[in-house]
């Protein structure tokens, strides 16, 4: 039977969430040789590449997907047993969250101040994307919680919560109701684009995307500017005081679903925890009429509880 040594994995880890041998070797107080040196030795013992050597940077062979997620596992339950001898200084933990840039200053901040006040050896790192790479990451456990909309209700979140669409405009905006709508998004990845297309061409009406920006703030400026309308969830733009369109002679738009995932493996009560804290602040964003739709963990109660 082949044992793998922890610091073989650890190391490992640290390549994949730092993306870079010299950045893993300075995270773990080693020299880049010797990160290089336990990384050969891994795969010896493997029998197999985990990196692709075809592709640049740190990218992980279908094989090395797959050792990836056990070797959080194993070093999740390394690090229990280890504290398992009484209570002591938590280790540092880093918690990686993947959201979409509308969570980043009305939600995530505060929450995060307020679960750092009680993990206070615990810090963060909040990237932003589309759902779909996000939710690649997750299943890779390159990120550990993630907040994401879909245009369904999703099976696999730990909460999911209902959010109202609302057409907004600015009050310089004209529209032509036989003309093409002017669109004003983050683009066509973005899921509030994708579901207004769906509603329009549902609706038979053309569009047009007169303006494409990379932040909330650039797209309120290009509505205030008049340049066109925009979809966005009610509360956000209520909260920043964005006009919204009640009578639009436009489609109504159908709601989103608000997810909160945690990944498997890692530090999963703690994850599940913070989870828990951003969802109770998104449920109080949520429609009055339709607050929560659904969690693993009450669904797991019920068929417990059947």
């Amino acid at each position: 039977m082949t044992n793998i040594p922890t610091d073989l994995l650890r190391t490992f880890v640290a390549v994949v969430d730092m993306r870079s041998f010299t950045k893993a070797a300075a995270s773990l107080g080693v020299t880049q040789p010797a990160v290089s040196a336990q990384i050969k030795r891994l795969q010896f013992l493997l029998g197999d590449d985990i990196f692709d050597r075809s592709s640049q940077g740190v990218s992980l062979t279908a094989h090395g997907e797959i050792v990836l997620n056990y070797a959080r596992r194993l070093l999740s339950i390394n690090d229990q047993i280890v504290h398992l001898g009484g209570p002591g200084p938590m280790p540092e933990l880093a918690i990686r969250v993947g959201t979409s840039s509308d969570y980043i200053a009305s939600i995530l901040p505060a929450t995060l101040a307020s679960f750092r006040e009680r993990w206070p050896d615990v810090r963060f790192s909040v990237r932003t994307d589309y759902l779909d790479p996000l939710s690649r990451q997750l299943r890779g456990g390159e990120i550990d919680v993630l907040i994401a909309l879909s245009m369904t209700p999703p099976h696999d979140a730990r909460h999911v919560v209902a959010r109202d669409i609302v057409w907004v405009r600015g009050k310089n905006t004209r529209f032509n109701p036989d003309g093409p709508v002017p669109l004003v998004s983050y683009g066509t990845p973005c899921i509030y684009h994708k579901l207004v297309v769906r509603a329009l061409k549902a609706a038979g009406m053309d569009w047009e995307d007169v303006f494409m920006g990379p932040s909330l703030a650039s797209l309120k400026g290009a509505v205030a500017a008049g340049l066109g309308v925009m979809a966005i969830n009610r509360h956000r733009a209520d909260e920043d005081g964005i006009v919204v369109w009640e009578d639009a002679p436009l489609p109504k738009l159908p709601d989103l679903y608000s997810g909160i995932y945690v990944r498997e493996g890692g530090a999963r009560d703690i994850y599940e925890q913070l989870a828990d804290e951003i969802a109770a602040v998104v449920h109080a964003q949520s429609k009055p009429a339709n607050k929560l739709i659904g969690s693993i963990e009450n669904s797991r109660k019920k068929t417990s509880a059947a």
